[in-house]
């Protein structure tokens, strides 16, 4: 009678801790793939410090929050790229990427999510989605950027949100750096032992947006990422319509544009100069 006892409890409290992890990630979740605070939401340097000529930006996104980003000016630039960085830290840990699409010739606007750096509101799915598009409209509408030399950019999380803001307004091209096919995807690998396609309620979902999206398509994923597996970068490769590219490269996540940097930077320069010839020999008479 005690051994039924314990064993109706102990599968009591196995249950418990169960449904009480189920219920954690249910209402967490956007705590978990929103980390603004993991180094701090100052900014810990700026593009000056890398010699880099650079502007401040404030914009309202259309529900009013109040963003803050940079724009990094190239001389005489071949093309201009909006960057939607990953979930964790703000703008100010992006320096390395900043230069380098600098030494590329592109023109960068990078700007923090709400929530992010010295971005106003708290970060959600949606209100993501509305900050890249105001970043967008500040890019096509304020600095008359022409949307056939527009590059968006999206780095981890920061790939689901280009790739939507990409399948909804013209731009030259996507470059997907990281990225995986769904956050329902990334959750069931992540913690396999729950029912993760009932719980998840993110929208970020990468493979759906590639479906709609007609423009060339970049696609960077280490084989050695330990976070988003390179499967998710082969399944958004297969997704997307052509003309697309797909460059595997070695380095653990948000690591790989350094640990392999050769690949990389010839990857988005080849691809950059195939996309502007492309649009200028569309444009001759």
């Amino acid at each position: 009678m005690l051994i039924m006892h314990w064993l109706f409890y102990g599968t009591g409290m196995i249950v418990l801790v169960y449904a009480g992890m189920g219920v954690a990630l249910y209402l967490l979740q956007s705590r978990i793939a929103h980390q603004p605070n993991t180094s701090g939401r100052a900014l810990i340097a700026t593009p000056a410090h890398l010699g880099l000529r650079y502007e401040t930006v404030s914009l309202r996104t259309e529900d009013g929050v109040k963003l803050h980003g940079w724009y990094i000016p190239a001389p005489q630039p071949r093309g201009f790229l909006l960057f939607c960085h990953g979930n964790a830290g703000n703008i100010s840990h992006r320096l390395h990427s900043l230069r380098l699409f600098h030494l590329l010739g592109l023109s960068t606007f990078i700007f923090d999510y709400r929530g992010y750096g010295l971005s106003e509101g708290s970060p959600s799915d949606i209100g993501l989605h509305y900050d890249a598009r105001a970043a967008l409209r500040y890019l096509l509408e304020e600095r008359r950027t022409p949307p056939e030399r527009l590059f968006i950019f999206g780095r981890s999380l920061g790939g689901a949100i280009a790739a939507r803001l990409t399948a909804e307004r013209a731009a030259a091209a996507l470059i997907l750096d990281s990225a995986f096919t769904s956050a329902m995807d990334l959750a069931a690998e992540l913690y396999p032992w729950l029912p993760t396609r009932w719980l998840t309620r993110l929208r970020y979902d990468t493979l759906a947006a590639l479906r709609r999206i007609r423009v060339p398509v970049l696609i960077l994923h280490s084989r050695d990422d330990e976070l988003i597996a390179v499967d998710h970068g082969r399944r958004l490769y297969h997704a997307a319509h052509e003309p697309k590219v797909y460059v595997e490269l070695r380095g653990s996540h948000g690591l790989a544009h350094i640990k392999d940097a050769t690949r990389y930077i010839q990857a988005l320069d080849g691809f950059v100069d195939e996309v502007l010839e492309r649009a200028h020999f569309e444009r001759a008479p």
